[in-house]
């Protein structure tokens, strides 16, 4: 039985795909090898952390003024781009009023985490968060999978791990977790199935039934 859902940040429960995007094309205007730079050499690469991003979207080992760059571009930015995914909300409050511990797990640092749960009023669904600046390799590491696990007090044979990229598929394996898609990623349904969910959710109340409180 699962008593344990995690979930990646970014394209799963919150819609910062555009965000995202959209301060990648601001700062790396000039600073990339492909001329025009655009969201399709961008979106293969979303999930993974932030520097190996930079690093591979720029050929460059030093991305520390790029980093910089981009959370202060995307901090400003942030409140007029994100948006929300239909029914998180309400499937985070009833798998909490079912018992079910819930925790993210996200190659996002803890701010930006923190303000974007706090946006949408999330937070107090959330018994761990674990971000990239907590731990020593982000997803697909298995790491900060493994590490809510443990904070929650949880058994991974119990646990699922929801997210919209290959990376958060991956982590889950590794970690032992269930691995668990979004038919929402930008990346798209058949893409993420060439890692092998154990699940795939066409909408967030799909979880409902994986957890054993019925259909939604």
């Amino acid at each position: 039985m699962i008593d344990t859902v995690l979930f990646d940040f970014d394209g799963t429960i919150v819609d910062t795909n555009e965000l995202i995007i959209a301060t990648f094309l601001h700062i790396l205007q000039g600073h990339t090898p492909q001329q025009p730079f655009t969201r399709e050499h961008i979106i293969p690469h979303m999930g993974s952390s932030l520097a190996e991003q930079l690093s591979t979207f720029t050929g460059r080992t030093d991305v520390e003024d790029l980093i910089k760059a981009y959370r202060e571009y995307n901090g400003r930015i942030h409140d007029e781009m994100v948006r929300s995914f239909p029914y998180v909300k309400e499937v985070l409050e009833r798998l909490q009023q079912s018992g079910i511990k819930m925790g993210v797990v996200t190659n996002k640092v803890q701010f930006s985490t923190r303000r974007g749960l706090k946006m949408f009023e999330l937070d107090g669904y959330m018994d761990a968060v674990v971000t990239a600046d907590e731990v020593s390799a982000g997803k697909p590491d298995p790491e900060g999978i493994l590490l809510a696990v443990s904070r929650l007090g949880s058994d991974p044979e119990r646990t699922l791990m929801v997210g919209d990229s290959q990376y958060d598929m991956l982590a889950a394996h590794a970690a032992g977790v269930k691995a668990v898609g979004v038919a929402w990623s930008l990346k798209g349904e058949e893409y993420l199935k060439r890692f092998e969910p154990h699940y795939m959710l066409h909408d967030m109340r799909d979880l409902y039934e994986i957890v054993g409180l019925g259909e939604g």
